[in-house]
């Protein structure tokens, strides 16, 4: 009987990389079309969620496995903001606004304030709806302006037209998790090596003196 060379290639989910991305944005702004949009290319352009969404999928990011776990947020009005158990959870954000809708605007801004500084992790700002420029309310100056302000990107995107941009907000914030991980990982081991430096500086300074000749 012979065995399946695949089987033995491929790797275990559990072994994968993980990252939790939190998608918030006020009501109708098209959160989960451009979640889907990233996950299966596919638009759907009416969604009816009564409660958040929680999405798995595998993607490839600069040829390394990652398993991406996407929240699809669900506020019932726009003044329902998420709860810390979000931020908590989420390794990293993704804000989105429709350029058609001011108050998502100010929603997003309100979302970001909320956090103030207890939850730090890499943000994307996203406009949606940027094919619908004549009902534009939101100008790209002041998303850019918006975007400077929270020290994030800013992308103006059509969940309804576009796939190749949308996919890239979601890679570059997985790029920048990634980034973090790595530093805090180089920046913990650089504190135990520097601890461990410490020891045996001490030690070597304690069998020098007791090396000395005794008056």
């Amino acid at each position: 009987m012979s065995s399946n060379p695949i089987r033995g290639i491929r790797r275990k989910k559990s072994s994968l990389t993980e990252v939790k991305i939190a998608v918030l944005g006020a009501p109708g702004v098209g959160k989960s079309a451009l979640t889907v949009r990233f996950l299966t290319k596919r638009y759907i352009g009416e969604y009816d969620h009564q409660a958040e969404t929680r999405y798995k999928h595998e993607v490839m990011v600069d040829s390394e496995p990652i398993l991406f776990e996407i929240l699809d947020t669900c506020p019932k009005n726009d003044e329902e903001l998420p709860l810390n158990d979000v931020y908590n959870w989420a390794d990293a954000l993704v804000l989105v606004f429709a350029i058609t809708d001011r108050r998502s605007f100010n929603y997003v801004r309100r979302v970001k304030q909320a956090m103030l500084d207890a939850f730090e992790m890499p943000v994307a700002l996203v406009a949606n709806k940027a094919d619908m420029v004549h009902l534009r309310q939101v100008s790209t100056e002041e998303g850019e302006i918006l975007a400077k302000d929270f020290e994030c990107c800013f992308t103006e995107v059509a969940a309804a037209e576009q796939v190749g941009q949308i996919a890239e907000v979601f890679l570059e914030v997985c790029r920048e998790v990634l980034s973090v991980r790595r530093k805090n990982k180089q920046s913990l081991l650089d504190r135990m090596l520097g601890g461990k430096t410490a020891v045996v500086k001490a030690y070597a300074r304690g069998k020098s003196d007791s090396a000395l000749p005794k008056e």
